[in-house]
């Protein structure tokens, strides 16, 4: 697939079957035609992931003025605002988001995308994946997806007894001098409650298509008990990860990465050594309210979400 506008060309390159292509011949920024720019609407609408490489001249300013022409930037995050004003950072001195999730799934309002950009890499490793929770939904039987549709569930920013001891073991391998970072961190981000009701499966509002909406901040699955919702849980998420519906990227410097939230979970991979650093910075793109099949949308249950983002007009932005 090409792309051509009177400044840029462009050539998309498949990563794989059901997620992820490189993006060539763009220079990012804000001033792209608009060609270009639907041209990498319509590619992450197909491909869930994409790529951009040697993008080295791109600023925090840059890439803001970038993602004004994909919609509407939120504020960096709910609730952790002390680490950015345009985009939050992703910094492994202050912890790392080593477990699989959709970002900011505990507001009704989930961001619709992230740009991320490579700042600073560690030597080896700190690689990134990414998996199609369309593909995910696709591939379960016909029974496991009439199950799927049927049930919703609580996410939550709260970390459970599970959670809360996963992040004390992280604790005692972060190196003395961090380990104030990455606690002052945990606070900050649970220091808002925010609870909200979603459906298992959404309906994408630009492709139509139907996602497992899932990932590590839900809690449980509404009229279930624990038990009962970590075994459903783990036989969707399953579906997920599986490695077919995953596609994997080795950072370098200059590296843009952008995916579809309402498709797609991600993993950033903690196997680089605790005094390498890695730091990366996203900003996240408002998003709608997700939808489920029977068209009964996502309910708060805790939180106003209002002051980080609006809830995008999917039809105004197209």
């Amino acid at each position: 697939m090409s792309v051509e506008s009177a400044t840029e060309t462009f050539g998309v390159v498949k990563l794989g079957q059901y997620i992820g292509a490189r993006i060539e011949g763009v220079r990012l920024g804000g001033d792209l035609e608009p060609e270009t720019v639907a041209g990498i609407r319509a590619a992450l609408n197909e491909h869930k992931v994409i790529f951009f490489r040697g993008q080295h001249h791109l600023s925090e300013d840059g890439q803001y003025e970038f993602a004004r022409l994909l919609g509407t930037p939120t504020t960096p995050h709910p609730t952790v605002k002390s680490h950015g004003v345009k985009s939050l950072a992703i910094d492994s001195q202050h912890g790392r988001a080593n477990s699989w999730h959709a970002d900011v799934t505990f507001v009704d309002r989930p961001p619709k995308a992230s740009i991320l950009r490579a700042v600073e890499l560690p030597s080896y490793g700190g690689s990134t994946t990414w998996a199609s929770t369309v593909a995910a939904y696709n591939a379960l039987p016909e029974p496991l997806k009439r199950l799927a549709e049927s049930l919703r569930a609580r996410h939550t920013n709260q970390y459970d007894y599970a959670a809360r001891h996963a992040v004390e073991q992280r604790l005692q391998a972060v190196p003395e001098e961090f380990a104030g970072n990455v606690q002052a961190y945990r606070d900050e981000f649970v220091s808002t409650n925010y609870e909200t009701e979603h459906p298992v499966v959404r309906v994408h509002p630009e492709t139509g298509e139907r996602a497992l909406l899932l990932g590590h901040f839900v809690a449980d699955f509404i009229g279930l008990s624990s038990t009962e919702s970590q075994t459903l849980y783990k036989l969707f998420q399953d579906r997920v990860i599986k490695l077919e519906h995953t596609a994997r990227w080795n950072w370098e410097l200059g590296d843009v990465a952008i995916w579809d939230n309402r498709s797609t979970q991600h993993y950033a991979i903690d196997d680089y050594d605790a005094r390498e650093h890695r730091k990366l910075t996203r900003i996240t793109l408002a998003g709608d309210i997700p939808v489920g099949i029977d068209g009964t949308p996502s309910r708060i249950i805790v939180g106003d979400a209002t002051d980080y983002s609006i809830v995008e007009d999917v039809a105004a932005a197209a």
